[in-house]
């Protein structure tokens, strides 16, 4: 039967009823200056929309560039070699901050982890409110530095000294750059503050019952995610201040005795390789903080649409707790290219290898949950899905990489492109549609079209890996990477139809996002009226009124009786059982 649409019955065991406070009235406290963490959730969640059109855009660019290099586009005019630098370092920037970073764990973790934990908001509902507006701040200053004189930096959004450290090496070098390290910084000290936000939350505000083991892995995934946050987005804060130090004030941390256009430079003493450990210090947990929460949700939509309990619960928390840990040990596999110690090498080599065997009991629980499931082909189902074949798919490349003795030749080529964006760009942006489709509902009270969200899955899943897949050929046919035209090296030539094809499935992906967009904002508006809990799924954000009230649960606390992936349990009177359900045999 389907209970996608129409009235919903919400069943909610309670110890108490405590006072239901109503939302503030005021349209500024309401939705601007917003305490509820809902609402600081959406917030996130178009900041991150705007966020990724502007990153297309910019890819977009780069990639007529590519193709035609002396062409003149209206109001963009003529791109030249350096402004192809800019918009590099701009679209990954802006992808791996304000996109991956902050529409996972920002949007849809402030909104659903609260919930699913039984709480009425989180720990610190101002520091929420602060910790938004500071990463809307970082993105409007990130965005300043192409209106400034220069244009945007041209270092790439690694940001490696001494080309980021002096003012003189290039267009977009001076004030740009400076903008540039600012909004990374203040982006730092809003993630900081939503971590800090996160961890409490979790570990203080579960409801009665809701042990550790009882939580939807996707708020271990969220959990996870802040720990990681925490210790890393110091690191690239105070890597940010020593930069803009060494920019503006004369000191010497990242860089050496160097010569730029003929004049000695007032710097000695620094080191480069200093600001290069201190980045992926922080650029290696990064990956696992924009690839964590598309884990989380994909276990979730996995369970709930194969009508399977989870495959190996307790394997897949241990796992992300592995990731977490693992996450911080293997930076130096950024680096093999930089000169270091054979032995060194060896060890980050060992480590990056280590990280995959989590990775693979998480895709092998994946396979598991599925395998038997009563399928439900919905979109999110779709999606989740995708997440898992982007992601193994990627991850297969990740060994060769891991190999200083393959890395080396390949570091500066495509492939190294072709394996990140599949791992660490499409699949957390898979990651983000299925969590779309799948709380909408929840979040709207509406349902998306199932039609539209199809054709797009469709679309994009096929796009992305005609636009990825084909780097990795290039990559092996040393492809150099960030290399703004192709006319000049010889051997290229022959490599441009492939570029082309690309390009075109650029451009037939860009172009599915308007349906996605189309569907959002039209369902938002028409879409059919959403049951409680349209997906007849467990978990506790799926007990309460669809969208939530003001305190989550209207003022009853719930009890959490049962784990969170109680499917097909043997005498229950449907094929799930709630959280907040009487206690019944465990399906698992």
């Amino acid at each position: 039967m389907d209970r996608r649409a129409g009235g919903g019955e919400t069943i909610m065991a309670t110890s108490e009823v405590v006072h239901a406070h109503a939302g503030p009235q005021g349209f500024i406290r309401k939705y601007i200056f917003s305490l509820d963490h809902k609402v600081i959730g959406i917030q996130y969640f178009f900041l991150a929309l705007t966020a990724v059109w502007v990153g297309m855009f910019l890819s977009l660019l780069m990639r007529i560039h590519l193709i035609w290099p002396q062409v003149n586009l209206p109001i963009v005019g003529h791109i030249q070699p350096e402004t192809y630098l800019s918009l590099l370092t701009m679209h990954g920037t802006i992808m791996v901050f304000f996109v991956l970073t902050t529409a996972p764990q920002g949007g849809f973790g402030n909104y659903f982890l609260p919930i699913q934990i039984g709480a009425p908001d989180m720990a610190f509902p101002v520091l929420n409110m602060l910790s938004f507006w500071t990463t809307f701040v970082a993105f409007v200053v990130m965005l300043a530095a192409f209106f400034v004189t220069g244009g945007a930096p041209l270092h790439g959004w690694t940001g490696y000294p001494p080309l980021s450290a002096v003012q003189s090496t290039g267009p977009g070098e001076g004030l740009g750059a400076d903008l540039w390290i600012t909004s990374i910084a203040i982006f730092c000290a809003a993630s900081l503050m939503g971590a800090l936000n996160f961890i409490t939350t979790t570990l203080d505000l579960r409801a009665k019952g809701m042990t550790l083991m009882r939580m939807p892995l996707t708020v271990w995934s969220w959990f996870i995610t802040a720990i990681l946050g925490l210790l890393a987005f110091g690191v690239l804060l105070s890597a940010g201040i020593l930069l803009l130090m060494d920019r503006n004030l004369g000191t010497s941390f990242f860089v050496p005795v160097i010569v730029v256009n003929g004049q000695l430079m007032g710097h000695k003493g620094g080191s480069p390789l200093l600001w290069q450990h201190l980045f992926w210090f922080f650029g290696h947990p990064e990956v696992y903080i924009a690839i964590l929460p598309g884990m989380g949700v994909t276990s979730q939509i996995l369970s709930t649409f194969a009508r399977k309990p989870i495959f190996g619960y307790r394997a897949m928390v241990y796992a992300m707790l592995g990731i977490g840990f693992l996450g911080f040990m293997v930076w130096g596999h950024h680096m093999f290219m930089s000169g270091m110690s054979p032995y060194s090498a060896f060890a980050f080599s060992l480590l990056t290898m280590a990280i995959g065997v989590p990775s693979a009991i998480k895709t092998f629980n994946w396979l598991g949950t599925l395998y038997k499931g009563r399928i439900r082909f919905y979109t999110p189902m779709l999606f989740a899905v995708g997440f898992v074949s982007l992601f193994v798919s990627g991850g297969l490349s990740g060994p060769f990489l891991a190999q200083p003795t393959l890395d080396i030749p390949l570091h500066d080529t495509y492939f190294v492109v072709g394996h990140f964006h599949l791992i660490m760009g499409v699949a957390a942006i898979f990651g983000i549609f299925a969590a779309t489709y799948y709380w909408f509902p929840k979040m709207f009270g509406r349902m998306m079209n199932e039609g539209l969200g199809k054709a797009h899955f469709w679309l994009t899943f096929i796009g992305t890996y005609a636009i990825f897949m084909p780097m990795h050929y290039l990559g092996m046919a040393g492809h150099p990477r960030r290399y703004s035209q192709l006319t000049e090296v010889a051997y290229l030539h022959n490599l441009i139809p492939l570029q082309t094809f690309m390009t075109y499935a650029a451009f037939i992906t860009i172009g599915a996002q308007f349906i996605f967009v189309i569907n959002l904002f039209w369902s938002m508006l028409k879409g059919p009226k959403a049951a409680d809990n349209p997906w007849d799924a467990t978990t506790v954000e799926w007990t309460t009124a669809t969208p939530p009230p003001h305190d989550n649960f209207g003022g009853q606390t719930p009890v959490i009786h049962n784990g969170p992936y109680e499917y097909g349990v043997p005498g229950a009177a449907r094929d799930f059982v709630m959280q907040t359900d009487p206690a019944v045999g465990a399906a698992h």
